[in-house]
């Protein structure tokens, strides 16, 4: 055997020890390598959220509500007419000041000299009543004035392709924005399709407030440039609604009294604009309860300009003169239809007055 070929066998043994070596480094390599790391599940996507709507108090429960405020409340109507049943002899001195509470109460001097003028009768000019007999007796009377007979239905009915128009106006500051927010949501809840128009471009704040409003509740609002024509706004909100099929498209309006010819023509005209689309419905004037008087000169000079077709009392419960509710109807002559009970998304209810006396009364 020649030196060349023993070379070469040893060449060869090498050559498979290495290749051994490198494939045993291999195996032993993969053996010790951690498991690849399976990547978790992907979150399962959530199901589409409940509509807030469907949470909404119904309309039914909030009076309710409303009855059982007034009867803890410290208004000064529900006071005077605690005072009077609670009162062991109604002499004069009593009735001189049950009739000075109810005009601090904003009842007004006509419904105030009524009332007192049918109790004094019914209960006796001085001497002391049957307790129950006397509750029933101001009961019946208050809810005269009141005036049950009012239709204080919202009428939203409208023509196939039209949605029904809501015109909101008020004061700034009187809760009318936040109002319009609420009744869409009660209104969104019982099934209707809802537009909102900012119309109030006046304050951008309102456009913002309303948007925000709009969202919450999951309808579109449409809104303007700061400054820009009220009556613009609200024509494109309600050919919107008529293009999207809208049920009910309420308008927000601004209320700058300061400026009360300017307002009361710019309001005149958001009207006539619209109803070159389509008819407005209602016509919803915002009067906070708790400024009285105030509020009572405030409503008559937006009745002059627009047909108001209903009232929204706001901020009634607790502190406010309850009186304003008879006060206001009887000057207007025109209904309350909703009532602000609170801050609260449901704080809005349709006016009941039978509700409205027991709670008075604290019945």
């Amino acid at each position: 055997m020649t030196l060349s070929f023993i070379l070469i066998i040893i060449g060869i043994v090498v050559a498979v020890v290495i290749v051994a070596g490198i494939v045993v480094a291999v195996v032993l390599t993969r053996s010790h390598r951690p498991a690849a790391q399976v990547p978790p599940a992907p979150e399962p996507i959530a199901g589409p959220v409940e509509v807030e709507a469907d949470l909404v108090e119904p309309s039914a429960t909030r009076m309710v509500r409303l009855r059982r405020r007034l009867a803890s409340s410290n208004n000064s109507l529900a006071r005077a007419l605690a005072n009077l049943l609670a009162a062991n002899r109604l002499d004069a001195a009593t009735w001189e000041s049950f009739e000075m509470t109810l005009l601090t109460a904003d009842l007004g001097i006509g419904p105030t000299t009524e009332l007192v003028a049918s109790l004094r009768t019914k209960l006796g000019v001085e001497g002391s009543a049957d307790p129950a007999t006397a509750r029933q007796v101001l009961h019946d009377d208050l809810l005269a004035l009141v005036d049950p007979s009012f239709d204080r239905e919202l009428h939203l009915e409208h023509e196939p392709g039209t949605p029904a128009v809501v015109l909101m106006v008020g004061v700034n500051g009187t809760g009318k924005t936040t109002t319009i927010g609420k009744l869409a949501r009660l209104l969104v809840s019982e099934g209707n399709k809802v537009l909102l128009g900012a119309a109030d471009t006046f304050r951008a704040a309102a456009t913002e407030q309303l948007t925000t409003w709009g969202d919450r509740v999951g309808v579109p609002t449409v809104t303007g440039a700061e400054g820009a024509d009220p009556a613009s706004v609200a024509y494109q909100a309600v050919e919107r609604g008529i293009a999207e099929g809208a049920d009910v498209v309420l308008v927000d309006t601004a209320g700058r009294l300061h400026t009360k010819v300017g307002l009361m023509d710019e309001l005149g005209k958001v009207k006539r604009v619209i109803e070159k689309k389509a008819p407005v419905s209602e016509v919803l004037l915002v009067i906070d309860a708790t400024t009285g008087q105030n509020g009572l000169a405030q409503a008559k000079v937006f009745a002059e300009v627009v047909d108001v077709t209903g009232l929204v009392l706001t901020k009634l419960d607790g502190s406010a003169k309850g009186g304003i509710v008879v006060a206001v109807q009887r000057e207007l002559g025109v209904p309350v239809k909703l009532v602000g009970l609170g801050e609260g998304a449901d704080d809005l209810a349709p006016f009941d007055a039978e509700q409205f006396v027991t709670g008075l009364l604290g019945e």
